[in-house]
């Protein structure tokens, strides 16, 4: 489905991404990536990779001049997440593996949130591309596995041999568990991101939140990229900003309307036909540090949605039951 030569499976999304960085790094090398990514790829590719004398730099996602700036040396490997979690930040593909070869590294994307159904990075240049099969690969929020594709000389002959030695394998049960989610995924994808185009849109109506970040809506900064990228489908996860004032403010105001939802189910994961709500900040993105999260533009007042197959309505009046009474 992406369009590389092979693909590996591994127990989780994040054993994914450490059989890339252990599979193609070694002490003294470099890497690049976004600082607005999913947390626990910022800790392994930041704190974790630096106890092995591997160095990160962390820059703007958006800002194509901002990785060129950053590259050194020493750099093997860019790390995209497109879009990122939870601000639905892109970058542009093709201009980044332009530059990550030109630099002589590889580029890797995290295309969990697109899926190939949406984009496919390898046919944009990238070398390796990640899924969390946890999320919409699964569906249904059954199991948890990962999966790197790319070319048979990386993916199957350095990384697979790794991989195996390495027990990063995934179970027997679970791979079949996740072939029989791929049946559906089109279907899925395509239904749940014209789902979460129209609550995005109802969202940002909405008096009582402050910003929606969508990149199927014409005010996301990339809305016109994610519209080239994206198959012309902005995905299905979104997040939006309460009011609120005060840190302390926003994440009462925050948990007001999670806690107040019977419909959504209040989990960090996503991509499920059920619609998930969490709070990034105390969650997905707990254990990075507050100064972490705001530089990765990351509030205490931010929410994010991944839209399931529910009626929208049942939804809508389920996200209202908080906003419509939080202070």
């Amino acid at each position: 489905m992406e369009g590389t030569e092979c693909a590996v499976a591994t127990s989780t999304g994040m054993s994914a991404i450490l059989l890339v960085a252990l599979t193609t790094l070694k002490a003294g090398d470099h890497v690049i990536c976004s600082r607005s990514m999913f947390g626990s790829t910022i800790k392994l590719l930041g704190t974790e990779m630096a106890r092995f004398g591997v160095e990160t730099t962390f820059g703007s996602q958006t800002d194509i001049a901002a990785w060129k700036a950053a590259v050194q040396p020493n750099t093997r490997l860019f790390f995209a997440e497109t879009p990122t979690n939870p601000l639905t930040d892109l970058c542009d593909i093709a201009a980044l593996a332009e530059l990550a070869h030109a630099s002589g590294a590889l580029l890797a994307v995290d295309n969990s949130f697109a899926t190939p159904i949406l984009q496919q990075p390898a046919k944009l240049g990238a070398d390796i591309v990640v899924h969390a099969g946890t999320k919409f690969l699964d569906g249904q929020g059954r199991t948890m596995i990962g999966a790197v594709c790319g070319s048979i000389a990386l993916v199957d002959k350095v990384m697979g041999t790794f991989l195996r030695s390495g027990g990063l394998n995934a179970a027997a049960y679970n791979a079949w568990t996740v072939m029989k989610g791929l049946e559906t995924l089109s279907l899925r994808v395509k239904a749940q991101s014209a789902a979460a185009l129209e609550l995005a849109q109802w969202l940002e109506a909405h008096p009582q939140v402050a910003r929606v970040y969508y990149p199927g809506l014409r005010s996301h900064p990339q809305y016109e990229l994610a519209m080239r990228q994206q198959n012309g489908l902005g995905g299905a996860v979104l997040s939006f900003d309460v009011h609120g004032g005060s840190p302390e403010a926003l994440r009462k105001n925050a948990f007001h309307v999670v806690d107040h939802t019977q419909v959504c189910s209040i989990t960090a994961n996503l991509g499920d036909v059920k619609t998930t709500i969490t709070h990034p900040a105390s969650t997905s993105h707990g254990r990075l540090t507050e100064e972490q999260r705001q530089a990765a533009g990351l509030g205490q007042g931010l929410i994010r949605i991944s839209v399931g197959l529910e009626h929208l309505d049942d939804l809508k009046a389920d996200l209202s039951r908080g906003l419509d009474t939080y202070q």
